[in-house]
């Protein structure tokens, strides 16, 4: 794929996405629609689109989500099969693409390293290294508002704890996130460490072909069977004109994964017992699903684990595939030693234990000269950081599909800079007001133990006690708020440096670096 577009030499734009994954195509379009005069570009650091699902190539890659509210708000999912395979959602996306006219925006092999915002001129200037190992050059872009679809985790690799006597063994360690496409496992003994969505996907799919596959987990994970094709959907699609078919199926499904996580945090034990029950129903009597499928923390304290038509259960009943709950003592030439003693043999060894995040694409950011540390910025409303001017990153739901909050918040950039333009302000900059100075700080997200994310949680943005400074998880709450929230409460302040000021710009945006200052001391 071409590295850069026929109009490589333009630097300047009014908006700069950052990522060519499902956020940002699906914000480019938003752009698009909403906010139709900007001149739009987005830098991608690969050297294809799709982000997580081009660069995950394991063995049965799908979502953990259904695709009416994976996908994107404006574009109907078409396929019969609502848990799609990989491949499937790359095609969506490039469709999207190629559809709305994005492909062209798209400057590939660009990788930001550093952001610096100049009040002066209200605008970024971003530092980016273009192509890729001997091939790669330094460029510098500018913009006036800075979107960040980068994802959250780190596409060099994965989390990837030291095991001891690695070296030892003489088969190949994969890990799921840099899948070579030459593994034979065929009639192989295969060990999967780990117990997340990867584990869960990789044990089925390669169970099929290989003599044995172990999920060796340190400790379970909720999981949950449902269809992969969902029967409503695809009989309303006959039914209904497309877009009606989509909507009602797409509010269906968030009404219902709504509900389903409020049962979870009001009554966790009866949850709790549900999920179990439904276990022991497919896995029989004979399997311990107390020790293997029954987590120490209550359901959606971590994300669940979805299994498409059972499929994982199919494995496990087959004698293909089983689950060890154990901790590693050490690798072997051969296999795992278990602090049991027991030996796991394997010809194979794949470690699936996690993403390592990232806060905001891994960027070094600076504003008028200073360094942003994220850790002591407030959140406004999940998506802004106090003085941090004309930026908005998209960091979708713990508990539903990111689509549904990344569309948001797109929706609401284009209302934003639409109200700029309406007053010609110039920049934007979330800024604590005088009785929100001396706020609890709190976790970026709370209530959920995930490890992944507590590993970074003290490089996260804070959120405070009250609105605008909370980082909601809440679909149903953001889809009513966010269309028609003010713009003018105070939290948010605007000025027109460049131009001759509106409302007092010049007091304003004193006040704005005095208070990013203030958050920074705090």
């Amino acid at each position: 794929m071409s590295t850069v577009p026929a109009n490589a030499t333009q630097r300047q734009f009014d908006v700069i996405i950052v990522g060519a994954g499902l956020s940002g195509i699906g914000a480019a379009v938003h752009l698009q629609q909403q906010c139709p005069g900007k001149r739009v570009a987005l830098l991608e650091s690969r050297a294809a689109m799709g982000g997580t699902w081009d660069l995950f190539r394991y063995p049965g890659i799908r979502s953990d989500s259904d695709m009416h509210t994976l996908g994107y708000d404006f574009k109907p999912w078409r396929s019969p099969k609502a848990i799609a395979d990989g491949p499937a959602i790359l095609d969506y996306i490039e469709e999207t693409a190629s559809e709305y006219g994005i492909r062209e925006k798209i400057r590939f092999q660009h990788r930001v390293e550093r952001a610096r915002f100049s009040s002066a001129e209200a605008c970024w200037e971003l530092e980016v290294a273009v192509g890729d190992g001997e091939q790669e050059q330094r460029a510098t872009f500018g913009c006036q508002f800075l979107l960040m679809c980068a994802g959250y985790f780190n596409y060099d690799h994965g989390h990837d704890p030291a095991f001891p006597g690695e070296e030892r063994f003489q088969g190949p360690i994969v890990r799921p996130q840099h899948w070579p496409e030459d593994l034979d496992y065929r009639g192989k003994h295969v060990v999967i460490i780990g117990s997340g969505a990867t584990a869960m996907t990789l044990v089925p799919a390669m169970a099929a072909t290989a003599a044995k596959v172990t999920m060796l987990q340190r400790s379970p994970t909720y999981v949950i069977s449902r269809p992969a094709r969902d029967r409503l959907a695809n009989l309303l699609r006959k039914l209904l004109p497309e877009r009606w078919a989509y909507a009602i199926t797409r509010w269906k499904n968030t009404r219902l994964q709504q509900w389903f996580y409020r049962k979870t945090r009001t009554q966790p034990a009866k949850v709790r017992e549900h999920l179990l029950g439904l276990l022991r129903e497919e896995l029989g009597p004979g399997f311990d699903v107390d020790r293997h499928f029954s987590p120490s923390y209550q359901p959606w304290d971590q994300r669940l684990c979805l299994v498409p038509d059972g499929d994982l259960y199919a494995a496990l009943r087959s004698g293909r595939a089983e689950v060890v709950t154990e901790h590693i003592a050490e690798f072997t030439g051969h296999g795992i030693r278990l602090q049991s003693g027991k030996e796991l043999p394997a010809d194979i060894i794949v470690t699936a234990t996690g993403l390592e995040l990232v806060v905001t694409g891994d960027i070094v950011f600076e504003v008028d000269g200073e360094a942003v540390d994220f850790s002591q910025c407030w959140t406004w409303r999940g998506m802004m950081y106090s003085g941090v001017p004309n930026m908005a990153n998209t960091f979708g739901y713990i508990n539903a599909s990111w689509t549904l909050r990344a569309d948001l918040i797109a929706r609401f950039v284009c209302r934003l800079l639409n109200h700029m333009d309406r007053k010609g302000l110039e920049q934007v900059t979330p800024t604590l007001r005088s009785d929100e100075l001396d706020m609890p700080a709190r976790p970026w997200i709370e209530g959920f133990s995930a490890g992944y994310l507590q590993r970074v949680m003290h490089l996260l943005p804070r959120q405070g006690d009250r609105e605008p400074w909370l980082n909601p998880q809440d679909y149903g709450s953001d889809r009513k708020i966010l269309p028609a929230v003010s713009l003018e409460d105070g939290s948010l302040v605007f000025s027109n440096p460049g131009a001759m000021a509106v409302d007092d710009a010049q007091g304003q945006g004193d006040q704005a670096v005095a208070a990013r200052r203030a958050g920074a001391a705090s």
